[in-house]
């Protein structure tokens, strides 16, 4: 089965790509040739930029492939394009969505696939389930065989970050200083190893049970408080958290820009059923624990520390927001 990959070198899709490997699959990778892990051997690399029109054109448009995956589709123009380059010419399209479409505020702490996509918070979420309705009718017509994916928080070799990235976390317990954890730190939130989403993704590759049907991919009904997720973080660094907790609301009026990150996912609750991949791509047990999840992302992190350069301004609000909410008792 030929198999193209856009993108190929991120925390979700290497791990597909070395699962696709194990398969057999005849991959081929479509990037800007940059990776800091080789690819598995036979893999074809392409060296192309996503964002060069007539390059992505002439590199793939030429070509025919079994399956092909997009996870770099940010923008409507992204997949018209797409429509153009391989409608005919593929058997099987894979749109990379993100769960963070689904509605929020949630109304059941359970998510299914007939969770309604209903973001207010997040222009990413809703240009991802705006994507999804297009291809979908798309798929209705003939036109492009599609197979969407939702992926939720889905990690490998960056820690887990709610505001700010994983790296600067890590770099401020490694300093002894605050973390900031939304809420009392007991809220639910789903964390999935790309090495454990990646087994039922490539087992819905070629599958035309999997056509014209939209799938999320997580841990099954099981979840971690943000109070485990950075605990867990500090002990693979050999540290200690001085976690200091702020409500969602007063973080906002710090920077309205976490919006979208905090209402429009990771502020609430969840857990995912994954009965319908399952149903479709046989059953899969997600077997990274959290600790030797973080153990790896450490190992990762410990190799790149001192590429790392805090932005000022962006840890001098951090410690201004722990300051004042600990001014607060908080």
């Amino acid at each position: 089965m030929k198999v193209l990959y856009i993108g190929g070198t991120g925390e979700i899709s290497y791990s597909c790509i070395v699962a696709g490997a194990r398969l057999g699959h005849e991959i081929a990778v479509f990037n800007r040739g940059r990776c800091e892990e080789p690819l598995p051997a036979g893999v074809r690399q392409i060296v192309g930029d996503m964002n060069d029109d007539a390059a992505y054109r002439r590199l793939l448009g030429e070509e025919r492939f079994d399956v092909v995956c997009q996870f770099r589709a940010y923008a409507d123009e992204t997949i018209r394009r797409d429509l153009e380059v391989f409608g005919g010419r593929c058997g099987q399209y894979v749109f990379i969505s993100s769960a963070s479409a689904y509605q929020k505020p949630p109304k059941r702490l359970v998510v299914t696939e007939d969770t309604p996509l209903e973001n207010p918070y997040w222009d990413y979420s809703r240009a991802k389930a705006r994507m999804e309705a297009t291809l979908l009718s798309w798929h209705a017509e003939g036109r492009l065989p599609v197979t969407i994916v939702r992926p939720s928080h889905t990690h490998r070799r960056r820690f887990p970050g709610g505001i700010g990235h994983g790296d600067d976390w890590a770099w401020r317990i490694l300093h002894g200083k605050a973390v900031l954890v939304y809420g009392d730190g007991t809220s639910l939130w789903t964390l999935t190893h790309s090495g454990d989403f990646a087994e039922p993704f490539v087992r819905l590759l070629g599958n035309d049970r999997a056509l014209g049907e939209a799938f999320h991919i997580t841990r099954h009904m099981e979840s971690y408080t943000w109070n485990e997720i950075y605990t867990q973080i500090a002990v693979a660094l050999g540290a200690e958290a001085r976690i200091v907790h702020v409500p969602t609301d007063t973080l906002l009026r710090y920077n309205p820009e976490w919006t979208g990150p905090l209402l429009g996912d990771k502020h609430w609750p969840v857990l995912f059923d994954n009965s319908k991949v399952m149903s479709v791509a046989g059953r899969f047990e997600c077997k990274v624990s959290l600790a030797d999840g973080m153990a790896g992302a450490a190992e990762h992190y410990c190799r790149r520390a001192k590429e790392y350069v805090p932005d000022p301004q962006r840890h001098a609000l951090f410690d201004r927001i722990a300051d004042e909410q600990q001014a607060l008792g908080g």
